[in-house]
């Protein structure tokens, strides 16, 4: 056991029992990755406990740490350093914490106190000091939650298939792992609401974790209103320091029933935890951006598994992910019936549709084809409102040929043109453009490729969409959501509502109408994951619009024979993510397989290759130069390596990963070389 070793003068002796403190020390580097031995003094004895914050001495400066455990004997010979202080007595990192966190960390090859960074919040003195009254004890909502239990297996998950068999799992303690595909139109907060309920009901807690604040309040409010606002906390980014760790303690503390709350959430802490929920695992907000950049789906997997909770991977799509968890039979498919899903569903058309394109032979290539202005005004005549999705905000956000279609650049920085929202009209779109880079105007554009003086948008952004519709439908309200200005909600009646991916507001009543528009803007991404991703911001959209029944249509802006098209159409996610996952093995691309990139200068870079001992099975792509959007001036080159092996050699390939920075922190290379395992799009 590795040791501090300096000792402070004048201290009493230690405590007999027990005065050995092992602490995690929060200095970050690689080759430090483990515990500390110190010694506790008299004073400290009963302050000093498992979990708490305290303050030491390592290597000449004071620096934070937490005490793992306390022990008898060390295997230290020399002298011991003492504790320096106690932070607080508040045992604020739990040992299933602590557990989960030294699995993450061995997962992706990071170190232990960076996870812990991610998982416990900064402290708050005031906060931290003020008495928490347990107003509603837990046990008091036992009895409610059994009703609401009997009511939501009746009523609210009858329309899939072992909807029931899960909440009554759920209602009894048992374990369950279920991948559950939402049904178009589903009140989904109502619905995992209605599981915390059922768990709670068992007398134990549950963990929600969403991709953003507006997914947070809706679940909030949800689950306040059948449990009671004291047993559920909300964690979100937007609080402040102050609230946020009230909150966290509030949890820690056992107040409370249920945590919901955004990425952070996944390291929540709750006694007696019975269910971890993920919802919309596919969206990018639930990849940690910090080392070791976990990802929750997979934090929530490991956690389930550590700690013997329930897990429900949800959303209205599906996967390759939780495709992979279903084959392997690791957890369940809860699937709506074939009767609720044609109830349900809206009517879905694409624009490739040969019964569309014998009416409108220029559909396949127009943005806005007739099929779409005719959804639209059948809407908005019914007094409906009508989404309208594209792929960007802004207002042209970048510009092409207009002969050749090749990325029009700037001629001083090579940087993309595009255009301001101040430029009104199409004429003056392609006579101003400004480089997005330097700013400069280009006035006097000539393609390169072929010569040509004419420019044409490559995606029109929500700003623009919103014009061209605002004159195309007169006097009907127009409304843009996306980027800093993103409505939580709209009224149903007729209006036009403009938004981005992800942004899309919730009408009360459901939409009459959805345009999804340039889809090959996005299905034709250089992203491993751009059909899926596609996909799934398709069914997010689509399922906010009214049943087919009831009128509500969906027109995508794709070729109707697209596999991602048909998927929507059909409304089957499930068989998406089959096809998906079945090309990834054959391709070996993840989940089928783990992947590692190592990122950094070229020099620096084939050093740490060479240094690095893999596993046999390993297979090396690459160096390839790292493409940079917005390059710096002066930067060094940087190159990119993949590294991939079977799952199976997963585990050593992040021990190897992790004795590199290890090794590389010991002597404190100066040149950084990024280490990320299981990147979100790896090519």
């Amino acid at each position: 056991m590795a040791t501090a070793r300096t000792k402070r003068k004048g201290e009493r002796r230690p405590a007999p029992e027990l005065p050995i403190a092992r602490v995690y020390v929060d200095v970050g580097l690689p080759h430090l990755d483990r515990t500390f031995d110190y010694q506790v003094a008299d004073s400290q004895h009963d302050d000093a406990v498992a979990g708490c914050r305290v303050r030491v001495r390592f290597a000449g400066q004071l620096v934070d740490g937490y005490l793992m455990e306390r022990a008898e004997t060390t295997d230290h010979t020399g002298r011991l350093a003492y504790l320096e202080r106690v932070v607080s007595p508040e045992p604020v990192l739990s040992p299933e914490i602590a557990t989960l966190a030294r699995a993450v960390a061995d997962k992706y090859a990071g170190t232990m106190v960076d996870v812990l960074r991610l998982a416990i919040p900064p402290r708050h003195a005031r906060v931290e000091s003020e008495v928490v009254s347990h107003t509603q004890d837990a046990v008091s909502c036992v009895p409610a939650a059994v009703s609401h239990v009997q009511d939501a297996v009746s009523h609210g998950w009858d329309g899939y298939q072992h909807g029931d068999a899960l909440l009554t799992a759920l209602t009894a303690g048992s374990r369950a792992r279920a991948v559950w595909q939402a049904l178009p139109g589903e009140d989904w907060p109502a619905r995992l609401a209605e599981a915390a309920t059922a768990v709670a009901a068992s007398g134990k807690g549950t963990v929600i974790v969403v991709p953003d604040y507006r997914d947070v309040a809706r679940l909030h409010a949800a689950c306040a209103e059948r449990l009671g606002e004291q047993q559920v906390v909300a964690l979100s980014a937007d609080l402040g320091p102050a609230e946020r760790y009230r909150r966290w303690l509030r949890a820690r503390r056992g107040a409370a029933r249920v945590v919901v709350g955004t990425r952070a959430a996944m390291f929540a802490p709750m006694t007696d935890l019975g269910l971890l929920v993920v919802w919309d695992d596919g969206d990018d907000l639930h990849a940690e951006q910090r080392a070791p950049y976990p990802h929750v789906r997979d934090v929530l997997v490991q956690r389930a598994h550590l700690s013997g909770a329930s897990l429900l991977v949800a959303g209205f799509a599906r996967t390759a992910e939780a495709q992979l968890l279903v084959e392997s039979r690791w957890a369940h498919p809860v699937t709506p019936d074939r009767a609720s899903l044609r109830a349900r569903a809206p009517r879905v058309t694409g624009f490739g549709e040969d019964f569309d394109l014998a009416r409108d032979e220029a559909a396949r290539a127009a943005r806005l084809p007739a099929v779409a202005f005719e959804a639209a005004r059948s809407a908005l005549k019914a007094d409906a409102a009508v989404l309208v999705q594209v792929p960007r905000r802004g207002y042209v956000p970048s510009l092409a040929c207009g002969s050749c279609r090749t990325p029009a650049r700037c001629r001083r920085c090579a940087g993309p043109l595009a255009v301001s929202a101040g430029q009104q009209d199409q004429q003056d779109t392609a006579r101003s453009p400004v480089c997005c880079w330097c700013g400069v105007p280009e006035s006097r554009f000539r393609c390169p490729a072929c010569g040509s003086v004419r420019l044409r948008a490559q995606v029109i952004g929500a700003r623009r969409t919103a014009e061209e519709l605002g004159r195309a439908f007169p006097g009907v309200p127009v409304r843009t959501s996306g980027g800093k200005e993103v409505l939580a909600d709209v009224d149903s009646s007729a209006a036009l509502v403009i938004a981005t991916p992800g942004a899309e507001p919730v009408a009360d009543g459901g939409y009459g109408a959805a345009l999804l528009l340039d889809g090959w803007a996005l299905l034709g991404r250089q992203d491993l994951r751009a059909g899926e991703e596609t996909l799934r911001r398709w069914m997010t959209a689509a399922a906010l619009v009214r049943p087919g029944e009831q009128g509500g249509r969906v027109v995508v802006g794709a070729d109707a024979a697209l596999t991602p098209v048909q998927a929507l159409i059909r409304w089957d996610p499930a068989w998406h993510a089959e096809r998906e996952l079945a090309e990834r093995r054959e391709l070996g691309f993840p989940p089928a397989v783990r992947m590692a990139g190592l990122e950094g200068e070229p020099k620096p870079l084939a050093a740490a290759m060479d240094e690095l001992t893999l596993p046999d099975s390993a297979e090396v792509l690459g160096p390839v130069p790292v493409l940079e959007t917005r390059p710096e001036p002066g930067r060094p080159e940087r190159e990119r390596v993949l590294l991939r092996v079977p799952n199976a050699d997963g585990r050593a390939l992040a021990a190897s990963l992790a004795a590199l920075q290890a090794s590389r922190g010991a002597r404190k290379e100066p040149e950084q070389v990024r280490v990320r395992l299981d990147p979100l799009s790896p090519i």
